[in-house]
């Protein structure tokens, strides 16, 4: 049964959790609750109720994922507050959603508005994913990135704008599985310790030059 499910999904994913039963306590149990509730209303063409759920979940946890939005297994929202999942948006399994995370559009386009979120993804706090492209599989997503293009798999992103830091680390570490979301290389310190290379290779070469043009014919 796919409660059962969620209740040992949340266990297994929060360390703060001492028993079962604290698990009954969490927004994002709710939230994935009550969006399956209005997710059966929505396909039924009960729009109105299903917003209503919608709503009613937002105002009890926190949490607003529209009915239309498609989820996958294992999806995971620690803490949950401030979480917007839009209405076109699709998310793979074994995600990981911090607190903050939108996950929305960019105007009032009809059609595909939303990301396409792909498996084993691991998306920051505060992090906002905006437009109606993919995140490939195994992303990690930094805190407080402001995602607006698509994301390769195997890429971990940081930045406003947001770009990639690094590839292929994780291919084989699925970043929803670790819950870390600290240990990024600082693209900053990146940049300039690349900048101080090149200055040490130029004052190398400068250096070379002046020492042949000083020498007597």
């Amino acid at each position: 049964m796919w409660i059962r499910d969620l209740v040992r999904l949340i266990k297994k994913k929060d360390p703060a959790i001492k028993s079962f039963m604290e698990v009954f306590l969490y927004p994002c149990f709710w939230a994935i609750l009550l969006y399956k509730f209005g997710r059966r209303l929505y396909i039924a063409r009960l729009y109105f109720l299903a917003r209503f759920v919608s709503e009613f979940a937002r105002f009890l946890t926190g949490i607003e994922i529209h009915p239309n939005a498609k989820l996958g297994k294992d999806l995971f929202i620690d803490h949950g507050a401030g979480v917007v999942i839009g209405e076109t948006c699709e998310i793979g399994d074994n995600v990981l959603i911090y607190q903050g995370v939108t996950l929305g559009g960019t105007g009032k386009d009809a059609g595909k508005r939303h990301p396409t979120i792909g498996n084993n993804v691991m998306i920051g706090a505060g992090a906002k994913v905006l437009g109606p492209f993919k995140v490939g599989d195994n992303v990690k997503i930094g805190a407080g990135s402001v995602v607006l293009s698509e994301v390769p798999p195997n890429t971990t992103v940081v930045g406003i704008p947001a770009r990639a830091i690094t590839r292929e680390e994780n291919k084989h570490n699925s970043p929803s599985d670790c819950l870390d979301q600290l240990h990024f290389p600082d693209p900053v310190q990146m940049e300039l310790c690349r900048l101080k290379a090149t200055v040490e290779k130029l004052n190398a070469r400068l250096l070379k030059i002046e020492k042949t043009a000083d020498k007597p014919e």
